[in-house]
């Protein structure tokens, strides 16, 4: 399975962004799609999560309200919308798959390379 992020970039306070990931080889057995943050000197965050065939979502309590997960499951792409950004939602951002419901990253084998979210 491969994962490729993309749509990083700088905004200011406030913007908005979009974080497209495309997934391709073996996804059929597949059953969650997550997305991560890490920013310097912190530990990896599960920010949101969905269940690939019934579209259920999951997120961390930090986002709720500002970040919003959605699929293709036709293009085999996961998004997450991102809204009133503020300065401490700069991180890296990780799109990772998994065969379980979780949000937990020591459950998802297979990682993209990320895409950096700065804000000022």
């Amino acid at each position: 399975v491969q994962l490729v992020e993309s749509g990083g970039g700088s905004v200011q306070a406030g913007g908005s962004l979009r974080l497209p990931c495309a997934a391709s080889g073996a996804t059929y057995n597949l059953c969650s799609m997550g997305w991560f943050r890490q920013a310097p000197g912190k530990e990896r965050e599960g920010v949101a999560a969905i269940r690939r065939y019934s579209g259920t979502t999951f997120y961390a309590d930090s986002v709720k309200g500002r970040l919003t997960i959605s699929q293709d499951n036709a293009k085999n792409a996961v998004y997450l919308h991102m809204s009133s950004l503020q300065p401490e939602d700069t991180a890296m951002y990780y799109c990772a798959t998994s065969k379980l419901w979780s949000l937990e990253s020591s459950d998802f084998p297979y990682w993209g390379r990320g895409t950096q979210v700065t804000v000022s």
